[in-house]
């Protein structure tokens, strides 16, 4: 009888040990996009997990192995907005012992892409649940394609005023986003908020322009992966590809603006080069499944020896880093370049626009000011003009001019 006891009690106690062990999440995170809408889940340790899919309806079922339920986990449900392009609902239950059941009732079938990420940055072990729409096979590695952009056609004009026989299209890349809060300032402020309200106040000044029109790469709080960004522009046929980033140093005195484009012999300064790693990083941060292969990544990053491009991209970067000098210091007098990714497209001119430094407490009080957004948005539309003026795009796909 004693032995049986001391069975029992022995037993209560692993079982107890078990229960103690149990994992809780520390952070559940919702972010939908145009693309594909992600799901992370983040822990202490790694999270043991099987998910599969069921049909009429539609539902991706996760099943989270040890985790126990606890408000961070019920957190997720209230997350989840209405207008999400493909989780009609949330639940989350108890399947089984041991297992918590996380159930995404989706609006359509999906492709999912379900993948672990080591700690990185401020993060811990992320579980990530991207949902792609199941269209294609390389959907979940490839960017949606955008509208191609209507034709603005010939317009009558006076003595001495061309004619614009196609819209200018420029891409807008707001950095970071989601997952990647970029750099973070002093008082708090998040490089990808800053980035995003510079780009959407930049978009709505070249719309205005007669012959421009511009497109957002990132239009909301989500990551995109490095070589999309690029892959997006591409598809929409962009004449110019405009990268703005918010600078951050170890030392708060650091300031001014700067603009960056591609190098093919490696970096101009140490600066140069230590910014451009910190910038590609970000596919690290954000979270990239490596084991998806990438059937953009070859043809968008091949051929770096587009020579013509670059000196393309130093003359814009010349002409905008000219106005932006009558808004802001700069940092560096002269185009820098390096090998950032993602201004890697072979065809299109691209620079990199670092328009302050946030960890500097005076300019991340401006950066976060809409009249200085203002000024800001104003002397790069400033430099886009004058490069067009003096570099008109003569190729079939570009701006053609008729005097």
């Amino acid at each position: 009888m004693l032995h049986a006891l001391l069975k029992i009690f022995l037993l209560c106690g692993v079982l107890a040990s078990g229960w103690a062990q149990a994992l809780q999440l520390s952070a559940t995170r919702l972010w939908p996009s145009p693309d594909y809408t992600r799901i992370t889940l983040e822990a202490a340790q790694p999270v043991a997990h099987q998910y599969f899919t069921l049909s009429n309806p539609e539902r991706l079922v996760i099943d989270l192995e040890g985790v126990e339920k606890n408000a961070v986990l019920d957190a997720l449900t209230a997350q989840l907005s209405a207008d999400d392009p493909y989780i009609g609902a949330i639940r989350v239950g108890i399947n089984r012992p041991g297992v918590m059941r996380v159930v995404l009732d989706l609006k359509a079938a999906v492709r999912p892409s379900v993948f672990q990420l080591q700690p990185l940055a401020e993060y811990g072990h992320r579980l990530v649940i991207d949902l792609y729409p199941d269209q294609v096979a390389d959907t979940a590695s490839s960017p949606a394609v955008l509208p191609q952009p209507a034709m603005a056609g010939l317009k009558p004009a006076g003595p001495g005023i061309p004619q614009y026989a196609r819209l200018v299209i420029v891409a807008i890349d707001a950095g970071h986003g989601g997952e990647d809060p970029g750099a973070i300032g002093a008082k708090g402020s998040y490089e990808k908020h800053i980035t995003l309200a510079l780009a959407k106040k930049l978009k709505q000044k070249i719309d205005a322009q007669e012959n421009m029109r511009a497109v957002l790469i990132r239009d909301g709080d989500y990551f995109v992966p490095l070589v999309q960004r690029v892959t997006k522009a591409r598809a929409l046929k962009a004449d110019l590809f405009l990268s703005i980033h918010a600078d951050a140093f170890i030392k708060p005195h650091a300031r001014g603006s700067s603009v960056f484009a591609l190098s093919e012999n490696g970096a101009t300064s140490v600066a140069a080069r230590w910014l451009a790693k910190k910038e590609n990083e970000a596919d690290l941060v954000g979270g990239v499944n490596i084991d998806v292969k990438d059937p953009f990544l070859k043809r968008t990053l091949i051929d770096l020896s587009q020579t013509a491009t670059i000196n393309d991209s130093l003359k814009l970067g010349n002409a905008v880093l000219k106005e932006i000098g009558g808004v802001n210091t700069l940092h560096k007098a002269q185009v820098e370049q390096a090998g950032f990714a993602v201004l890697k497209a072979p065809d299109i001119p691209s620079i990199l626009i670092e328009t302050a430094f946030i960890s500097n407490p005076e300019e991340e009080r401006r950066l976060n000011d809409s009249a200085y957004q203002d000024q800001l948005a104003d002397a790069i539309v400033v430099g886009v003009r004058n490069y067009f003026d003096k570099h008109p795009l003569g190729a079939p796909s570009r701006l053609t001019l008729n005097p």
